[in-house]
């Protein structure tokens, strides 16, 4: 990589205006916009590199290094007849491989942020605290860990509920038994007999005793069972504060119930279902969270470590050495670079322009017309053709998709007619402002799509991991719908935006 480092001072200044759009070449103009974007691309990853151990720096730099890399590779693709188109495709091939690697980490640093925020607002917990979920996730080791610890607790119910059915079984007996041996021996005057009766073991003795003689291991399965609740309550309470304390409080309602006349089995009120299902919410999210926080800390951690090594690759270094070269010279193609600007570039950005419209023109706009349709989650919860085919909701998320980046690609292109001057060389002219602002909108609005989908798709994957909770399984399914309501709501956002455009198109 040492004429991409070299290079990172010689772009620094780099040309300070760019050519005038309508005395200037089609080569000169896309030469300058990429000499541009390669000087900043050298530059990021010269402060990546001087960044040492700040985090925060690091991060920053590899932000830019990724929008460098996307400009660069979406000119290349828009203006490709202008340049040598054999050069292109490699380079752009490349940056697009080295900006998807690099984007990893922060998208799933991202995602963690949006569910864990999703889960204390549909929880009503509040904001989280700082560490909260990284000390929540200490609480089992992946997700074996959290299905031992349910297991447990559940062992310890059953063990709870038997004891206690055996008590009252064995209360009713001996009062039986009392009931009847006091009327013979009052019937018959045996005082002797009644005497005898007395002293004979009651039978719920004789039943304590066998019990005792035949599962030796009840006093560990008691103790096993304190501890079980034990861990699990210091788990809760360590993952969501907030979670852990309503948990106990509606843990103590629900053993004074039991303790009360019919074990408070009748609802005291006609909210009592919806009381349920918040409380399954309340002390699933903790569950959920460090379910997430596993499972999303874990693809982070890797995302990182290939980030790394692909910054050390020579693969890398190939990239650095080639966007060094375009800093200085971009390879063109000698017909077509000579030819006006404002002839050859316009079109080019029009090409780009029409194939977004008909990428439109195939999304199902009119079940987008209103927010939260509730057709579109039909559609989306539908049963797919094969066990290892796609949800439904991720094959309908492709087209969006793929119209977000065409929308990125419209952008870029009409940068460079932008990067054009003015004939008198007073500023830059802007080729369409209105356009360009709206543009803004609706890719904003794609890439909270984007990330609604991709976060809903996470919650269904941890919702998928064997042997949770119910009360985990809930709320990582109120989780995804809420998602799903998101992904519903940009659709709708961007349709808006989109009607403005193709009005002032028209």
């Amino acid at each position: 990589m040492t004429d991409g480092v070299m290079g990172v001072d010689a772009a620094a200044a780099g040309p300070a205006a760019g050519p005038a759009l309508a005395t200037a070449t089609a080569g000169d103009v896309l030469s300058w916009y990429l000499n541009t974007q390669a000087g900043d691309f050298l530059r990021s990853l010269r402060q990546q590199r001087e960044s040492g151990a700040d985090a925060e720096e690091a991060a920053e730099a590899a932000r830019l290094l990724r929008r460098c890399a996307r400009r660069i590779s979406g000119t290349l693709w828009v203006y490709r007849p202008i340049t040598d188109t054999a050069w292109a495709d490699q380079l752009r091939t490349e940056l697009v491989w080295l900006s998807g690697t690099l984007a990893l980490e922060h998208a799933y640093a991202a995602r963690l942020t949006r569910l864990r925020g999703a889960l204390h607002r549909l929880s009503g917990a509040g904001a989280p605290a700082n560490g909260a979920a990284d000390a929540g996730s200490g609480a089992g080791s992946g997700a074996g860990g959290d299905a031992r610890v349910d297991a447990r607790v559940d062992a310890a119910a059953d063990v709870r509920r038997e004891a206690r059915a055996d008590a009252r079984v064995d209360s009713r007996a001996d009062a039986r038994a009392d009931v009847r041996s006091d009327t013979r021996a009052e019937a018959r005057g045996d005082v002797a007999a009644g005497d005898a009766a007395a002293q004979r073991p009651s039978r719920a003795a004789r039943r304590s005793v066998s019990l005792t003689a035949e599962a030796p291991g009840a006093a560990s399965a008691a103790h096993d069972t304190h501890d079980a609740v034990q861990d699990t309550a210091d788990a809760d309470a360590t993952a969501a504060p907030a979670s852990g304390s309503e948990a106990t409080t509606a843990g103590q309602r629900s053993d004074r119930a039991k303790q009360q006349p019919g074990g408070g089995a009748g609802p005291r009120s006609g909210g009592g279902a919806d009381e349920a299902r918040g409380g399954a919410l309340t002390v699933g999210a903790a569950r959920a969270g460090a379910l997430l926080e596993r499972q999303l800390t874990l693809a982070r951690t890797r995302a990182h470590t290939a980030a790394l090594q692909v910054l050390g690759s020579s693969r890398f270094h190939a990239v650095a050495d080639a966007v060094a070269l375009l800093a200085s010279e971009v390879p063109l193609d000698e017909a077509a670079a000579v030819r006006p600007a404002d002839l050859a570039l316009p079109p080019l950005a029009e090409l780009a322009h029409r194939r977004l419209v008909e990428s439109v023109e195939s999304l199902p706009l009119g079940r987008a017309g209103h927010p939260y349709n509730a057709e579109a989650l039909i559609h989306g919860l539908a049963a797919t053709s094969a066990a290892d085919a796609p949800p439904a909701s991720e094959r309908q998320d492709a087209p969006w998709d793929q119209v977000r980046r065409l929308v990125r690609l419209r952008r870029y292109a009409l940068e460079v007619l932008d990067a054009g001057q003015r004939p008198d060389g007073t500023g830059p002219v802007e080729a369409d402002p209105s356009l360009s602002v709206r543009l803004l909108a609706a890719g904003q609005a794609l890439e909270r799509h984007r990330d609604a989908a991709e976060a809903a798709a996470a919650s269904a994957a941890a919702a998928r991991t064997p042997r949770i909770a119910p009360a985990t399984a809930y709320a990582l399914g109120v989780l995804h719908a809420d998602q799903r309501h998101e992904v519903e709501a940009a659709r709708f956002a961007f349709g808006r935006i989109w009607q403005r455009i193709a009005a002032s198109a028209s």
